[in-house]
């Protein structure tokens, strides 16, 4: 798949972070602290639905998501062509 110039730019820019301080700045420079808690938040929910173990009632009341969000990113966890989420979670339990 073919991304837009600008996509592949801000893709270099992130793998261009080395620290998470470094991420940290440029993701506080680039997105409202409201994006960025958009951001943690499907993480956290996509975290707990790999865990298996919590509802989704559950998992939205500790991730503070709306069910919408919960039943969102389980989609895409499950369904999607991308699978994002998947390649993130899956590495993210190699390494530790």
């Amino acid at each position: 798949m073919t991304t837009p110039p600008a996509r592949d730019a801000l893709y270099d820019a992130l793998l261009s972070m080395q620290t998470r301080a470094e991420i940290d700045a440029f993701l506080a420079d680039l997105c409202t602290p409201a994006e960025l808690r958009a951001f943690a938040e499907r993480w956290q929910v996509a975290r707990l639905l790999d865990a298996g173990d919590k509802s989704y009632r559950e998992i939205a009341a500790e991730a503070h998501a709306s069910p919408t969000t919960v039943v969102r990113v389980a989609r895409y966890l499950k369904d999607m062509p991308h699978q994002g989420y998947r390649i993130a979670l899956d590495r993210l339990k190699n390494t530790n």
